[in-house]
C-alpha cells in the first residue's frame, strides 16, 4: 500500500503540545518569582520578648468598648508572661467599664484621676445593688476573686488611668448585661477581646 505524506497539522500537533506545556510550566515559575516580592502580612499578634520595652510603641485600643483605652504592657500571650499580667488602662470622663467577673485577683494602681469601685455580691444569686467605693489617684485596690465589678470614672471632666495587675493569664471573663443578671446567666468572653488575635483555642476551666 502506497503511504501518504504527513500533513502538516499532524507534524504541527505535538510540538505545539509540547511548547503548550513549557509555556504553563514557565507561566507557573513567573507566579512563583512574583510571589516572592509579594509584602509579607504583619502578625495581628506580634510577640515581643525585649527586655525595656516603650509604653508609648505598645498597641493601644479602645476594642470596641466606648471610653475606654487599653495597653497590655506585659502580657501572657504577646510578651511570656506566666503567673501575672499588667494592663495600663485609661477610661475617660463619666465612662464604666463593663459589670465583670474573673477567676483570677486583681490589683489597681490609680495614676490620674479619680473614680467608684462598684462591687456586687456573691452571697446573692445575683450581684445585687452594688457597694459603692470611691478612690483617687495613688490610691489602689484589690478585687476578690469572682466578685463582680465596675470601675466608673465619676469624673466628669479628667479621664482616669490605673494600672491593672491580674494573676493566671490569659484573662477569662464572665460579662453581666446588668446588676440583676444572675452569676449563672453571665456570658463568657474568652478570649477577651485585646486576646482576640493572639489566642485562637480556648483555655481549660479553672
Amino acid at each position: 500500500m502506497e503511504s501518504r505524506p504527513e500533513t502538516a497539522a499532524a507534524v504541527r500537533g505535538p510540538r505545539f503540545a509540547g511548547a503548550g506545556r513549557r509555556g504553563a510550566l514557565l507561566l507557573a515559575l513567573l507566579f512563583v518569582a512574583a510571589a516572592a516580592f509579594l509584602p509579607v502580612a504583619e502578625p495581628s499578634c506580634p510577640r515581643d520578648n525585649s527586655v525595656v520595652k516603650d509604653i508609648n510603641q505598645m498597641h493601644q485600643s479602645n476594642y470596641g468598648l466606648e471610653g475606654l483605652s487599653h495597653i497590655t504592657v506585659a502580657g501572657a500571650l504577646a510578651h511570656g508572661m506566666k503567673e501575672v499580667e499588667v494592663w495600663l488602662e485609661t477610661v475617660s470622663a463619666g465612662k464604666r467599664t463593663p459589670i465583670h467577673r474573673h477567676s483570677c485577683e486583681e490589683v489597681f494602681v490609680v495614676l490620674k484621676g479619680r473614680g467608684t469601685l462598684l462591687l456586687g455580691s456573691t452571697s446573692l444569686p445575683y450581684p445585687g445593688t452594688p457597694q459603692e467605693i470611691p478612690f483617687s489617684q495613688n490610691s489602689t485596690f484589690t478585687v476578690p476573686v469572682n466578685d463582680p465589678h465596675q470601675v466608673w470614672n465619676s469624673d466628669e471632666h479628667e479621664d482616669l488611668q490605673f494600672l491593672v495587675i491580674i494573676s493566671r493569664p490569659p484573662v477569662k471573663i464572665f460579662l453581666y448585661d446588668d446588676w440583676s443578671m444572675p452569676h449563672t446567666a453571665a456570658k463568657l468572653k474568652f478570649p477577651f477581646l485585646w486576646d482576640e488575635d493572639c489566642l485562637a483555642a480556648p483555655k481549660d476551666e479553672l
